[in-house]
């Protein structure tokens, strides 16, 4: 099950929609859904989390912490709307994209994809692409229903 928490005032709306396309970006990597949890912070919130738990003292997007039992996907992921929000002003793109690339990107760490080399960069950024696709396809269904 996917589930969204809060410590923020930021809510997605519609979360029915992007745990439906979550679910179809799981399958479409050959995984099953177990537990997955997003929960939505400021920086403080996660910078924190990346002292304590990872000894880096940098603010970031996303940390995901995987616990998946082979084919089964199960974790938190933890997003920085701050982040989210400064990041699509960097790359000029909207707060939406950027919040569907960074969903994206941690349930993919999940299905088992890296991004510490140039290659596995370029792998993990044309797999978000597709995911994010993926989402427009599913939010014309949900329209549709």
């Amino acid at each position: 099950m996917i589930s969204f928490h809060y410590e923020t005032k930021f809510k997605l709306n519609p979360e029915r929609t992007f745990k439906s396309w979550l679910k179809h970006v799981i399958l479409s990597e050959q995984k099953k859904v177990g537990d997955i949890n997003y929960i939505f912070c400021d920086d403080v919130y996660l910078h924190k989390i990346n002292l304590d738990y990872l000894n880096h003292d940098t603010f970031t997007d996303i940390i995901s912490f995987d616990y998946s039992i082979g084919n089964v996907l199960h974790g938190d992921i933890f997003v920085s709307v701050e982040r989210i929000a400064d990041n699509a002003k960097k790359y000029n793109v909207s707060f939406e994209e950027e919040l569907k690339r960074v969903m994206a990107h941690g349930v993919l760490h999940f299905c088992g994809f890296k991004d510490k080399t140039k290659q596995e960069k370029t792998t993990m950024r044309s797999k978000e692409d597709e995911k994010i696709e993926m989402f427009h396809v599913e939010q014309n269904k949900t329209k549709q229903q």
